[in-house]
């Protein structure tokens, strides 16, 4: 399991020039799941996620989570994360670590809920849809995660 997290003033997620999701300041995740990924991991993550500390406390600090600073989350399936550039073999990225779809979309939804019932707000994009995603970074914050 990979995720680049970033902390981000809005973000608008859009398939077939409809605005499927939006969400105020939070965090947009990009999610990819690997073969092999299981249960435990999405739950880990998810607990991860609703815990991290990147929001400013008013000492201006990095020392809040997003249960405390009261954002929301865009949570985007992004199977290329799963990818590998590799050494030698070539220009073209190599897909072959990203789990089947149905698996994949099982535990991106695992994390989704894990993540609501700690009580925070999760906006989705479309499952394997082509989309596109408007975002304006705060920071620019990013992160990138791997369980």
């Amino acid at each position: 399991m990979r995720a680049v997290i970033q902390r981000t003033f809005k973000s608008r997620l859009y398939v077939d020039g409809q605005l499927i999701s939006e969400i105020p300041s939070g965090l947009t995740v990009f999610l990819a799941i690997a073969k092999g990924d299981t249960e435990e991991q999405a739950d880990y993550f998810a607990r991860k996620l609703s815990n991290l500390r990147v929001f400013r406390d008013e000492n201006g600090k990095m020392n809040l989570s997003i249960k405390q600073a009261g954002g929301e989350i865009l949570l985007v399936s992004q199977f290329s994360l799963a990818g590998t550039l590799g050494r030698g073999t070539g220009n073209r990225p190599d897909f072959g670590n990203a789990e089947l779809p149905d698996r994949a979309k099982e535990l991106y939804e695992r994390v989704t809920q894990k993540v609501r019932e700690e009580g925070i707000t999760v906006k989705n994009g479309v499952f394997g849809a082509h989309m596109y995603i408007e975002q304006q970074q705060d920071g620019p914050l990013s992160f990138v995660f791997e369980c």
